[in-house]
């Protein structure tokens, strides 16, 4: 199923997580899954990617300049029961965020299943940008969010 993931730096300070947190909860918005990681290594593989791709939009300067910069923040990734609300939310409280279509798929939780799932992702020749999940005790439902490069091939290939 398509969904839309929701992208945002956040302080990378003790209470900015509990401030976010609070500020969904006081509207009544469930934050379905969540991944937080070093800003900088998002500056990093960007930086690395662009370099790839031989179109980088700034100098090496200015990349390393933005690593430094970036390790004072988190890029939080999350999904909300409420996206309209919660952008609406963020907008309001002066939140930097973007938002990105991801496949949400609920799995088994077995050994294996991950792997079927990925191996249909390369048969069909679809690159996987990054995935994260909820994994609760084996023998119940879990949640896995990918984001493809194809996200429109994706969502016709794992429509449920």
């Amino acid at each position: 199923m398509v969904r839309t993931e929701i992208s945002l730096f956040l302080k990378n300070v003790p209470g900015e997580l509990a401030k976010l947190a609070r500020l969904m909860a006081g509207s009544n918005i469930n934050i379905d899954a969540l991944t937080i990681q070093d800003a900088s290594s998002y500056v990093q593989a960007l930086f690395q990617a662009r370099g790839k791709s031989l179109k980088r939009i700034a100098s090496v300067a200015s990349y390393n300049s933005m690593r430094k910069d970036s390790a004072q923040f988190a890029l939080v990734r999350l999904l909300v029961d409420q996206t309209d609300k919660a952008i609406d939310l963020l907008s309001r409280n002066d939140y930097i965020f973007d938002i990105m279509p991801v496949i949400v798929i609920e799995l088994e939780n077995k050994p294996g299943t991950l792997a079927e799932i990925a191996d249909r992702f390369g048969k069909e020749k679809i690159n996987i940008n990054y995935v994260y999940g909820s994994v609760p005790p084996r023998g119940k439902k879990c949640l896995f969010i990918v984001c493809p490069e194809d996200i429109e091939l994706a969502g016709k290939i794992f429509k449920e």
